[in-house]
């Protein structure tokens, strides 16, 4: 199958990738830093002209840490809105029966929400903490309903966690954000550091997707004929990020005392999205151990560091 990955050269690009062509498909891949910008109309029908996929993997996203989607706010939502819009337009032009598979972070859900229902995704404003981002990607799901209105395009919509594992940024500001606390943390030993500082009052509980699970989901969408409202990939089960330092601490055997520094915010207090329908709609699908994910995790960046197999 021809197949375009949009942010191909993110952490989960770059492993869909991989995997989509161990797979055997035929795979074109695009990232702005490799000279294609998705903010730009022309640019964008010229590379789904050139590319002629039968499927688009709408990973391009324009986001941060919490603090830079703040102070970013109007660049982060523009331009998150005009690629997809210029996607959706081009699609519409060139081949109306061009698949978009792309997954929503869950922080689009009502900052109100404890366990995220997808019945109950519109249902209020997001989290101030994340205004931009979130608003944005509900954007583009109605984007995608207005485009399958008029002209019938396909979308696979999916709403996943926060994804960590091996193959992301080894700049912890610059990272997914378990495994910014692994790297974090990785150092503090190293450096023999009496306590190392976790970002905010540790409480709010997150749901966390391995880095294959992510992408095994993905894959699957291809085997999906359309999924216009959103479906939540989840295992129901989440873990506050003190519970999580803790794990990274036992695991790379960090010896400090934990603090948490109360003056970074905190954002949504529970981020569990509810399986209830993924369970029913979504058949063998066995998510990976989450204390094995950060094991791998530690492995990977202390290969990656050249820091001491303990």
């Amino acid at each position: 199958m021809n197949v375009l990955v949009l942010g191909s050269t993110g952490f989960v690009g770059k492993n869909l990738v991989t995997r989509l062509r161990k797979d055997g498909h035929c795979v074109s891949a695009a990232q702005r830093s490799t000279g294609v910008d998705l903010r730009d109309y022309g640019q964008t029908l010229a590379l789904l002209r050139e590319t002629s996929p039968q499927v688009v993997y709408n990973l391009a996203s324009h986001g941060g840490s919490v603090h830079y989607v703040k102070t970013k706010a109007a660049e982060v939502y523009h331009d998150n809105v005009q690629m997809a819009l210029n996607l959706y337009r081009a699609i519409a032009e060139v081949d109306n029966t061009i698949k978009v598979i792309q997954p929503f972070s869950n922080c689009s859900y009502p900052g109100k929400s404890s366990i995220q229902r997808e019945e109950e995704w519109l249902d209020g404003d997001v989290h101030p903490s994340v205004f931009p981002f979130g608003n944005a990607k509900r954007s583009i799901y109605y984007i995608s309903s207005c485009y399958a209105k008029q002209f019938g395009v396909k979308s696979v919509n999916l709403l996943l966690p926060n994804t960590y594992g091996p193959g992301d940024s080894e700049d912890p500001n610059h990272t997914h954000a378990l495994n910014g606390m692994v790297i974090r943390m990785l150092k503090a030993k190293q450096e023999n550091k009496k306590e190392f500082i976790v970002w905010g009052t540790g409480s709010p509980v997150r749901e966390w997707a391995y880095i294959d699970d992510f992408v095994e989901m993905l894959v699957r969408g291809l085997d999906l004929d359309e999924m216009q409202y959103p479906l939540n990939v989840a295992q129901g089960k989440g873990y506050s990020i003190a519970e999580s330092a803790k794990m990274i601490k036992e695991l790379c055997g960090f010896q400090g005392e934990l603090k948490f520094d109360t003056s970074y915010a905190d954002g949504d207090p529970i981020k569990v999205l509810d399986n209830n329908n993924f369970v029913s709609k979504i058949s063998n699908f066995t998510f990976y151990p989450h204390k094995q994910g950060i094991q791998n995790t530690i492995l990977y960046y202390k290969k990656l560091f050249n820091m001491e197999q303990r």
